[in-house]
């Protein structure tokens, strides 16, 4: 819409980057705008900047040069992973991702923190270190939510599966489920891990009322 974006940008030597905003509703827009990505919706934007410009401010995520959003509210067939570069404001991958075998079917509708519920957690989340697991190279996750914050000690984490794929969705009418992890195509798999690893920060979406009211991130007054 051609309204200015009131934010500075500043990355340091080590590409952590630093932004302040004077009008987060005008800031959001243009940024979204310039994104220009249909399939990436505004209300996840929206709520996953908000966090990320929270979390920036406190110093509570080390690499401010990507942010991840993974839009649950949609079909898992759809692309809803969508890893931003923000400094060059633009989204440089997109892809489906699983969800959690008892968040639902096609649809994720059930979310769980609890320990053997096999369910997505939404909310905000650190990444941290890789190692090398069943599924080849994964990258670790830490909650940074009341609804998310066991994610460790559930061993939610990222990484590649051959059933999160478009020949998968083509023999069983839908994306195949994780026991929670947000799982994605091996394609592009290890490229993207080692973008987002150590201390990037990661939203996944729902519109679940209990969370978009408790949510201190969500709702940062910005």
């Amino acid at each position: 819409m051609g309204v200015a974006i009131p934010a500075s940008y500043a990355a340091s030597e080590t590409s952590s980057l630093s932004i302040e905003v004077d009008n987060f509703a005008a800031f959001a827009e243009n940024l979204y705008e310039t994104l220009a990505d249909s399939d990436l919706e505004y209300a996840p934007f929206e709520k996953a900047l908000k966090g990320y410009l929270k979390l920036q401010k406190e110093g509570k995520i080390e690499d401010n040069s990507y942010l991840t959003v993974i839009d649950m509210s949609i079909s898992a067939n759809r692309n809803r992973f969508f890893l931003i570069d923000v400094e060059n404001k633009k989204i440089i991958h997109k892809s489906i991702v699983a969800h959690g075998r008892n968040s639902g079917g096609e649809f994720a509708k059930y979310f769980s923190n609890k320990i053997g519920s096999f369910k997505s957690s939404i909310g905000f989340y650190r990444t941290a270190e890789t190692y090398q697991g069943k599924h080849g190279l994964s990258l670790r996750l830490d909650g940074l939510e009341y609804s998310n914050n066991n994610a460790r000690k559930r061993a939610i984490v990222i990484h590649a599966a051959d059933y999160v794929s478009s020949v998968f969705i083509q023999k069983n009418g839908r994306l195949g489920r994780s026991l929670g992890c947000p799982s994605l195509p091996q394609k592009n798999y290890d490229q993207i891990v080692h973008k987002i690893k150590n201390g990037s920060l990661l939203f996944i979406y729902y519109p679940e009322d209990n969370y978009l009211k408790n949510s201190t991130l969500a709702n940062s007054q910005l």
